[in-house]
């Protein structure tokens, strides 16, 4: 079994460290395989809402291959705010990912079926994901049919969508806001593709204007 571990701290402190043993320690006991380690540097002098770059980063790498799995030392590290925690529990479960807390060796995602009101929201934000991929589709569909009754064919150079579904649904994902952080912008988003290797339609790297028109064509907020 693979995973990848999710640690939040100070820059300047030995937060990390601790979080790292403690997940790998867990990992190890239970013969799991952590993959990767993605750090949510906090700025305790910034206020309202965190960007959460990393924690997104994490999301999206994540959904680009259907479903995985997440270790934290605890809760706590998810996100500090019990509201906050809740909302991500819920849209973990939704999206598939399971949350495991070291501490506790707890599937945390699990529990959240256990509440009749969490698996209610589960539920929706499922229907509303299937409604939203069903619009995309039906979207792209009939702006082949008109390009094609106005112009007699549909070709040309194919879309990201049809040459790297991967990188369109990880721009999704960046922008998708997560409960207790702001939306990436444009920018940072290019950033993130980038530094993931990945690059536009025609194999030039990412700057805010190429998300921008993605984002338009695809209608994604």
């Amino acid at each position: 079994m693979k995973a990848y571990g999710y640690v939040r701290g100070q820059v300047d402190d030995n937060d990390f460290t601790r979080q790292q043993d403690q997940i790998f320690a867990y990992a190890k006991a239970n013969r799991i395989e952590v993959t990767a380690i993605f750090r949510e540097k906090i700025d305790l002098e910034a206020t309202g809402e965190n960007e959460c770059p990393a924690l997104k980063e994490m999301l999206a790498t994540i959904l680009a291959i259907g479903a995985g799995t997440v270790i934290v030392e605890g809760l706590d590290k998810l996100a500090p705010e019990r509201q906050v925690q809740s909302s991500l529990l819920i849209y973990l479960n939704s999206k598939g990912i399971t949350l495991i807390t070291a501490g506790t060796g707890k599937d945390v995602t699990a529990s959240v079926l256990s509440d009749p009101r969490g698996k209610a929201l589960v539920t929706m934000q499922g229907m509303f994901a299937e409604l939203e991929n069903s619009l995309l589709g039906k979207k792209l569909r009939l702006a082949r049919e008109r390009k094609r009754a106005r112009e007699g064919k549909c070709e040309g150079r194919k879309s990201l969508t049809e040459t790297s579904p991967g990188t369109v649904e990880a721009i999704r994902q960046l922008r998708r806001k997560v409960p207790g952080c702001k939306r990436l912008t444009d920018a940072q988003v290019a950033e993130e593709l980038n530094d993931n290797g990945l690059v536009t339609a025609s194999g030039k790297t990412w700057n805010r204007f190429h998300v921008q028109n993605v984002r338009k064509a695809l209608n994604i907020s």
